[in-house]
């Protein structure tokens, strides 16, 4: 298949009206793919930055209203395919805005064509804005091919009813290609055409990730499958990316027969922000005598390891291996040598201070097999901080024991719920269920799960004094009021 890199191009589209008026920002991209019984088929994908939206009140909470045209000419200048409609946001509740999507589909036949694109923003009084591209439509009903690589900001198990449906996933495109270090996989999707036009029952498919700037691969991501072929082979996988340092990489897909002869390629471009792992060199750290008094002998190996919520994948691996070697003298060097990483000017002082958090975690989240910092309670808290809000709920009729901890601020990002759940009903064990943060697990059915319970639950502390309960509705009216 011809590369299609250069024409599907991710694009960042923003207009102000007066000085009131918020700024509208959209991201817009677009894939093509193949289906035997349509054809050719191009889907657009946008994504709309929650904050950009002007809202309007509605039944206690917040609307925006768009208008979308998208129109496709072809080289005559011929309106071959168009669709124009109004988008309504999803309902927001006290301000607390999320980015949402929406995607189109087009059946188009090989060739060149203009796409034409129209955002509006209803509440505005600004004018609309315009956007043209030109797209080239590759032939894929008569070749060995692979479609683009569509990336997911997530993707759950879906009946059909989504129109991000494919495949047996709902699939919610990715469509910045930037990947902070709160983001540890990236999941690609992408289908292979035609395979069953080969003389053998199996194909391969080769991946590979390479940097951009030295050419070198990243051998541990390098991966050869096989396949059934087929005349559609759709392909879901996820990539993990929490030891790719700092650059730019290409994740390049191959199709390979059984002779391993390059059949068809694709690639997907993206850049990496991660930060720097520290080593361990024993030789070069003298243990501090406050230090080596903070930790006990019988404790060295449990705080080593409570340092696993806030460390980096390659931190962790380390922390593991000096864990395994029983050797309480490099345990504490390990966690001297951290927290002079992490703050240099007040080592001792947030090693202290993380100690203290840690000792509050264990004293209410651990339970009868589980630490409090290896709890997902206790992870978050060491990790974020102390929730801004907590709602609790322990007994309903129709729902597990649940906490929602909402954070007015993590870092650069406001607003960000985390939902706890208590599926077992006992031993204190409240799983993440749901999180709108960065990097977090996002379950679009979170309040199904949480629904399925028959029988009451048990009782938890909260690790914040100044924290107040929140009454009068079900979990989803509490998640949806912050």
């Amino acid at each position: 298949m011809k590369s299609l890199s250069t024409i599907f191009l991710i694009l960042l589209i923003s207009f102000a009206s007066n000085s009131q008026d918020r700024k509208l920002k959209a991201y817009v991209d677009n894939k093509q793919f193949f289906a035997p019984e349509i054809g050719n088929y191009i889907e657009f994908h946008l994504q709309f930055t929650g904050y950009s939206i002007n809202y309007k009140g509605k039944d206690g909470g917040l609307i925006g209203d768009l208008a979308v045209s998208m129109k496709i000419l072809d080289q005559d200048s011929v309106v071959v395919q168009e669709d124009a409609y109004r988008l309504e946001t999803p309902f927001m509740k006290d301000s607390v805005v999320e980015d949402f999507y929406d995607v189109r589909r087009f059946q188009l036949n090989p060739g060149t064509y203009q796409f034409q694109l129209m955002l509006m923003d209803l509440n505005s009084e600004h004018d609309p804005i315009d956007f043209s591209q030109m797209l080239v439509i590759s032939e894929m009903s008569d070749a060995i091919s692979i479609s683009n690589i569509e990336v997911a900001e997530y993707a759950t198990r879906g009946d059909g009813s989504s129109p991000f449906f494919k495949s047996g996933y709902d699939i919610i495109p990715r469509i910045v290609t930037f990947y902070p270090e709160q983001l540890s996989s990236i999941p690609v999707y992408f289908e292979v055409y035609n395979t069953n036009e080969l003389p053998d029952s199996v194909f391969a498919i080769r991946q590979t990730v390479t940097n951009a700037a030295t050419g070198m691969e990243i051998s541990e991501l390098t991966q050869t499958s096989k396949y059934n072929t087929s005349p559609v082979v759709p392909v879901l996988r996820e990539i993990d990316i929490s030891s790719v340092p700092t650059g730019k990489y290409i994740i390049k897909y191959k199709l390979l027969n059984r002779n391993l002869l390059e059949l068809a390629e694709e690639s997907y471009e993206f850049e990496r922000s991660n930060d720097e792992v520290y080593a361990l060199n024993a030789a070069d750290i003298v243990l501090d005598p406050a230090f080596q008094n903070s930790i006990t002998d019988d404790s060295v190996g449990f705080y080593l390891e409570s340092l696993i919520p806030i460390s980096s994948a390659t931190g962790v691996k380390n922390i593991i291996a000096v864990g395994k070697s029983k050797d309480g003298n490099e345990a504490r060097k390990h966690i001297q040598l951290y927290w002079m990483a992490t703050d240099p000017d007040n080592t001792y002082e947030s090693w202290i201070k993380y100690k203290n958090q840690v000792q509050l975690v264990e004293r209410i989240y651990s339970n009868n097999f589980q630490e409090g910092f290896e709890t997902d309670r206790g992870r978050v808290y060491l990790q974020y901080g102390p929730p801004t809000n907590i709602v609790k709920r322990d007994n309903s009729t129709n729902e597990y024991p649940f906490e929602i901890w909402v954070y007015n601020e993590i870092g650069k990002f406001s607003n960000k719920r985390f939902i706890f759940y208590n599926p077992d009903l006992v031993n204190n064990t409240y799983r993440l269920l749901h999180s709108d943060m960065i990097g977090e697990l996002k379950n679009q059915g979170w309040q199904r799960e949480l629904s399925k319970r028959t029988t009451s639950g048990g009782n938890v502390q909260d690790p914040n004094g100044n924290v107040q309960d929140q009454y009068g509705g079900n979990a989803t009216e509490y998640y949806e009021q912050y």
